[in-house]
């Protein structure tokens, strides 16, 4: 059985082995939250939000303890960890077990005047066993804001953590808060060789949050059992900034969208798109202010940035920034290491960048941005839009109907308007990409009922009658057939609703005659 060595990302020592799961593991597994999903499904939306409220309390009397545990791992700085990893989570959870009952709830549908007398409704029913697949950059986060979407669905889950941030052992203690719910969850911890494993075991659905390469392979391994996959994938997201906006607020939130958790978010600003009347005063802004940030892991809250968690993407953030040196294009700040052997890597700004550069067309993950002119409106929407991604964006301008107008036009999932990466601070709104950036929501009404399947209920009476669309077929039923169409779609107001009820008595009258 293969190890896979834990690493703090900073002093790169050592903190634990994890191993691949085997075979067996992984089907043990899935027969545990099959198990567990029996359970759930003799349970309702309110008793599930019962469980859900006790792990929402372990996880905010454990908020220290979480924090501790994702620096080690992950290299944030503390105030990214603690207010993107434990309060996202708890504002999440709070959002779910306020309105879980009413989204899920049972929903009366209309049901046309054709079928007069029947009632419509819709459930919304758990999938059943559902594999999630998290990232390394936000372990706990994005891992608790899907099982407790997953677990207040009604179904049970199977769940792999990255090998670069597993967390071993902290999702299954803030479960163990409800035992209905630590039966419905399990942990497997492993590599790609074992989310391939887990796909074969054939889940409900899968939830996938990594990379846009990675993302191929598990959609066409899933296609091979016709396995629906949601997946949120990577960005390349835009800052478009307008000549009449307040330069040091909208620099602050620039730096902050930018260099947060050191700039490995999907939806980290990347690209930053500034009108010519005020680029160089704003440009001037940023580099000064970029160079008042703090880089630190370990800290007590004072710190900017932390570290660049796994070294592969240190070497991608590396690799861009000095093929766009070599390529002519400006680094106006940072652009290298911080001094020392320790990942952390200088916020960086770059000018002059073109669109065949890697820096401008692939995602960076990492704190770098490029910045650049632009005159009009559709100039910028055309620029901004020329990308294969599709995840977020920001507009910035003192005219909201411009910047609305602009956020309709851009090609993404989600538009912040004078605030950056905001969407993902409200629960209520749904979260995901367009193009390469992914499928599928995450969050709000949307997200919490992907995590579930519709099943449409039509409701008739026991009675005597036969329908007029059942046998026999007569041609006196089919004459009188074509009259209540033309009856019910060929006329308005008062006329049609007269004809339609002559020629529906005259149609139900004939559908009860035996054949002759």
């Amino acid at each position: 059985m293969n190890a896979i060595a834990v690493k703090n990302s900073v002093t790169l020592e050592t903190l634990y082995e994890i191993n691949e799961s085997s075979e067996e593991q992984i089907k043990a597994a899935f027969s545990n939250a099959r198990e567990g999903f029996q359970q759930l499904k003799k349970t309702t939306v309110k008793e599930r939000v019962e469980a859900l409220k006790k792990v929402r309390d372990v996880i905010y009397e454990n908020r220290e303890k979480i924090v501790d545990k994702v620096i080690l791992e992950t290299g944030k700085s503390r105030t990214d960890a603690l207010v993107s990893e434990a309060m996202g989570v708890l504002d999440y959870a709070d959002w779910l077990i306020a309105n879980a009952p009413k989204i899920l709830a049972d929903e009366k549908a209309h049901t046309p005047i054709s079928l007069m007398g029947k009632k419509s409704k819709i459930y919304h029913e758990a999938l059943g066993v559902v594999l999630i697949i998290a990232p390394w950059n936000y372990p706990f986060n994005i891992a608790m804001v899907s099982i407790l979407t997953a677990l207040a669905a009604g179904n049970a889950v199977v769940f792999k953590p990255s090998e670069i941030t597993p967390l071993n052992g902290l999702i299954e203690e803030m479960m163990s808060a409800s035992p209905l719910l630590t039966s419905s969850v399990n942990v497997v911890y492993g590599s790609g060789i074992t989310a391939q494993r887990l796909i074969d075991q054939r889940p409900a659905k899968i939830f996938f949050t990594g990379s846009a390469r990675t993302g191929k392979k598990i959609l066409s391994q899933a296609a091979n059992y016709l396995i629906p996959v949601e997946l949120e994938l990577g960005g390349k997201d835009q800052m478009v900034v307008f000549d009449d906006v307040n330069i040091d607020r909208t620099v602050a939130g620039c730096l902050w969208g930018a260099m947060t958790n050191a700039g490995q978010s999907c939806t980290s600003v990347e690209r930053v798109y500034v009108q010519r009347g005020i680029y160089q005063a704003f440009v001037d802004k940023l580099k000064e202010e970029c160079a008042k940030l703090v880089l630190n892991a370990g800290d007590d809250g004072g710190a900017d940035i932390g570290g660049i968690t796994a070294d592969f993407q240190l070497d991608i953030i590396r690799k861009q920034v000095e093929d766009a040196r070599a390529a002519g294009a400006s680094i106006i700040a940072g652009g290298e290491m911080l001094s020392g052997e320790l990942p952390f890597y200088l916020p960086t700004i770059i000018e002059n960048a073109t669109t065949d550069m890697a820096v401008m067309s692939e995602e960076t993950f990492g704190p770098v941005i490029t910045v650049s002119p632009f005159t009009t409106e559709q100039e910028v929407i055309d620029e901004s839009n020329n990308t294969e991604f599709g995840l977020s964006a920001s507009v910035w301008s003192k005219d909201l109907v411009r910047a609305d107008r602009v956020a309709r036009a851009l090609e993404v999932g989600a538009v912040s308007i004078n605030n950056v990466m905001l969407t993902e601070g409200n629960p209520a709104l749904p979260f995901g990409g367009t193009k390469q950036s992914g499928f599928g929501r995450v969050k709000g009404v949307e997200g919490l009922r992907g995590m579930t399947q519709s099943k449409a209920i039509l409701v008739d009476k026991q009675s005597d009658k036969l329908e007029a669309n059942w046998y026999p077929y007569t041609r006196a039923k089919y004459k009188l057939f074509s009259q209540f169409i033309e009856a019910l779609f060929g006329n308005k107001g008062l006329q049609k609703w007269i004809k339609f009820a002559v020629s529906g008595i005259k149609l139900e009258s004939e559908s009860q005659k035996p054949r002759g």
